[in-house]
């Protein structure tokens, strides 16, 4: 009975494979999980979206000239947030602006997709493949996370105040529209890392439901900033085994593990508001 559970345990890491999707599955899960604290706190979950679908014509073009994925990735994705800004007006809000650019920049990429020849399936950029990634794409990945998880930690107490005072911010002589501009370029390249585990169309899932998850169980932001890495760790453990025994997606597994996690902690939310107004009748 031991050595099953040891062989059930271990039989997935005894390929390389595998190794290298959890080790990149896990960083990109938790930087992303990081970041999603304050983009839920300041209501960017559009902004999330936008920017996760932008990237993709960069990503094909970056293809095509034979540049790294993420640089392509990153140009677009400071396209797409320049665009977002220059067209939003008092005639048309952030919102409209934000589905034109996105949608538009996807339909671009999709569009480059189909005339490009490739013997690289670019739809994987799409979609995912986290169990395909090499050496390089895996140090690419945890120099983002290092790098992204580095800034958000030493300039923590800025994006906060940002989020809930910015106000205050400019009584201290720092600017917001900086602080804006760093979190936005933050967010572009954890969008980079993430979407080579998940693809563009689920990148929005991992940069806002761990956050959205911890806030539903913790009103205190310090614990929110253990809370929703522990989520993602959790749903990274559990999506790849799940995958790797029912032999199904493993991004998309991942992602679905992050949603039934986050139904669970709405649940319990419910659970607890009903169970305190009773108490006060």
């Amino acid at each position: 009975m031991f050595e099953q559970l040891v062989t059930f345990f271990t039989e997935p890491f005894a390929y390389g494979f595998m190794q290298y999707a959890t080790i990149a599955s896990l960083a990109g899960a938790i930087v992303c999980a990081l970041l999603s604290c304050w983009l839920v706190l300041i209501g960017w979950s559009l902004m999330g979206d936008a920017v996760s679908h932008a990237v993709l014509p960069g990503v094909v073009l970056a293809y095509v000239v034979g540049m790294p994925f993420a640089i392509g990735a990153v140009v677009f994705a400071f396209i797409a947030i320049w665009m977002i800004g220059g067209i939003s007006s008092p005639r048309i809000k952030q919102d409209a602006a934000i589905g034109i650019v996105f949608t538009t920049l996807f339909a671009l990429g999709l569009v480059l997709i189909s005339v490009t020849p490739s013997q690289t399936d670019l739809g994987h950029i799409v979609f995912g493949n986290v169990l395909g990634i090499g050496t390089s794409e895996l140090v690419q990945i945890l120099i983002i996370a290092v790098v992204v998880i580095a800034v958000l930690l030493i300039k923590r107490r800025d994006f906060t105040a940002f989020a809930f005072d910015r106000r205050y911010l400019d009584t201290l002589g720092i600017s917001s529209k900086r602080l804006s501009t760093l979190l936005l370029a933050l967010m572009a390249l954890t969008t980079v890392a993430a979407l080579q585990i998940v693809g563009v169309i689920l990148v929005v899932a991992m940069l806002i439901t761990p956050g959205a998850t911890a806030r539903l169980l913790t009103n205190r932001f310090n614990r929110m900033l253990w809370i929703a890495p522990i989520v993602a760790v959790i749903s990274v453990i559990f999506g790849i085994y799940i995958s790797f025994y029912m032999d199904v997606a493993t991004g998309p597994m991942i992602v679905l593990v992050q949603g039934i996690l986050f139904g669970c902690a709405y649940t319990a939310s419910l659970l607890r508001i009903r169970k305190a107004n009773t108490a006060t009748v």
